[in-house]
Order: C-alpha cells, then sequence, then structure tokens
C-alpha cells in the first residue's frame, strides 16, 4: 500500500508517518504535502500515486476540502483535524474515518483495518483496482437515499416507503416495484437510476433484473458455476440468482461493511 501524507506540521507529520509503519513495516509513504497547492500539484502528476490519503484539514493556505474542488480524488480518504466541526462534510468525500489530534495508535489502527477487511472481501485483482473499488463503495455509502416512491393505482397516487419495498425487477424496459406485501407497481425508473438512488446498506442488485432489500432474504445458497441463489422471505416464482462478478460484492453487502 502507498500512502500520501498531507501535513503542515512536521512533527505531526512525522508522529503519523511512525504510527502508519507500526501498524504495517511495508507500507510506502509515497509523499509528504504541506499544503492545498503541493498536494493539488502532486494528485496532477500522472507519474505519483497513492492508494490512500490522510489529510489535515486545516492547512497553511487553506482546507484540504479545497483540494477536492481542484483535482479529482478518487482514493480512500482519512482526515486528521484538532477539531470535529468538519465530520459531517468529511463524510461527503471518500472518507474511510474521521480521526481526532492528538492522534492516538488505536483510532489509526481500527482505521486501517476497515480498509484490510474491504480489501481482503473484493475479488483478487491488482491491488491499484481494489482501493479503486474500495472508494466507490465509499462514495455509495456517503451519499443521500430517496426514501420513498410515488406509485399510480388507477386515477390515485400512493407513496411507498422504501423499507415496505421487497425488490425490483425488470421485465423487458418495464421495471416493477414490489412491496412486501406483495403488490406490484410499475415505476418510472431503470435499475440504473434506482442504484443512484437507494440505499446500499438496505438494497443490491445481484444481476441485470434484480434489486433487492436485505430485509426481504431468506437465504443465500450455492448455485451452479460459482453463483450464488437468493431465496426470497414472501412467495415469488422466479429465480434470483447472483452473477458471478456480483458474488464477492454481495458478500461485502452482507457483511454490512463500513
Amino acid at each position: 500500500m502507498r500512502v500520501l501524507i498531507v501535513e503542515d506540521e512536521m512533527p505531526a507529520a512525522a508522529k503519523l508517518r511512525l504510527m502508519i509503519e507500526q501498524y504495517d513495516p511495508e507500507t510506502a509513504i509515497a509523499g509528504i504535502c504541506t499544503s492545498v497547492n503541493e498536494t493539488v500539484e502532486w494528485l496532477s502528476n500522472p507519474e505519483n500515486h497513492a492508494d490512500l490519503l490522510f489529510l489535515d484539514i486545516q492547512l497553511s493556505d487553506g482546507s484540504s476540502f479545497d483540494i477536492f474542488d481542484r483535482v479529482e480524488v478518487n482514493k480512500p480518504v482519512i482526515f486528521i483535524t484538532a477539531f470535529n466541526e468538519y465530520a459531517i462534510k468529511a463524510f461527503k468525500v471518500n472518507s474511510i474515518d474521521y480521526l481526532l489530534k492528538p492522534l492516538v495508535y488505536d483510532d489509526l489502527y481500527n482505521s486501517l483495518e476497515k480498509i484490510k477487511v474491504l480489501r481482503e472481501n473484493l475479488p483478487p485483482s491488482r491491488e491499484r483496482f481494489q482501493y479503486n473499488e474500495i472508494s466507490r463503495l465509499l462514495l455509495q455509502m456517503n451519499r443521500s437515499f430517496k426514501n420513498r416512491f410515488l406509485v399510480k393505482i388507477g386515477d390515485h397516487f400512493r407513496s411507498v416507503m422504501s423499507v415496505n419495498i421487497a425488490f425490483f425487477c425488470a421485465e423487458g424496459r418495464t421495471v416493477f416495484l414490489i412491496t412486501t406485501k406483495q403488490n406490484k407497481y410499475v415505476i418510472d425508473f431503470t435499475l440504473e437510476q434506482l442504484e443512484s438512488v437507494l440505499d446500499p446498506d438496505m438494497f443490491f442488485r445481484p444481476n441485470r433484473s434484480y434489486i433487492i432489500n436485505i430485509g426481504s432474504i431468506r437465504d443465500v445458497v450455492m448455485y451452479s458455476n460459482s453463483r450464488l441463489l437468493i431465496q426470497l422471505n414472501q412467495d415469488f416464482e422466479g429465480e434470483i440468482i447472483v452473477s458471478r462478478e456480483r458474488v464477492a460484492p454481495l458478500k461485502i453487502w452482507l457483511e454490512g461493511l463500513k
């Protein structure tokens, strides 16, 4: 793993470096930046690469949040600061954690363990791809999500809460919402659009045709060709088979990893 440290106080940067190396001696410190401008320049250089960023929020030339406005940051981030008023803002970007100064090793250890667990549950691949996937998962977890849908019943409209939705399914170009009471409604969304507005802690897309609510799963069993079969806790005539490329993400989702 390669780490970029952004910290304008050299004693604090040195302490952080020692803690990171204590956690994993094989971790490489890819660079140490002391300002917003220096960090933007470092991240903009295609020859530089880091799998994880440690960002002090208050830097000599501004806030580290300014970095996200000037350059794309597509790696996991751990924020470190002496003040806690930035916590909510920190989790609107792809942050894995938010640590307060003075930094304690146990807190750093727990943050790095989150990344370790995520990596271990991703499909085997190049390490750089794994960290990109971790960032994608973090961004999903830090968004705001739709908690109800408007459906039409004849000449009437009804609001269905997301918690009362068992699953969504696509039949051709038509997408249906099926409630926990087995009511079926046509909705004006594609499954791709639903993926972007549904809470990923609650909903998962196992294949091209379904998005399911975790509360509707009765069992997950082995199926042919390294795939899985999802059984619902309500009557359902079809089969919801997890495609091979979605098996590992499903396991991460069922673990409820943060």
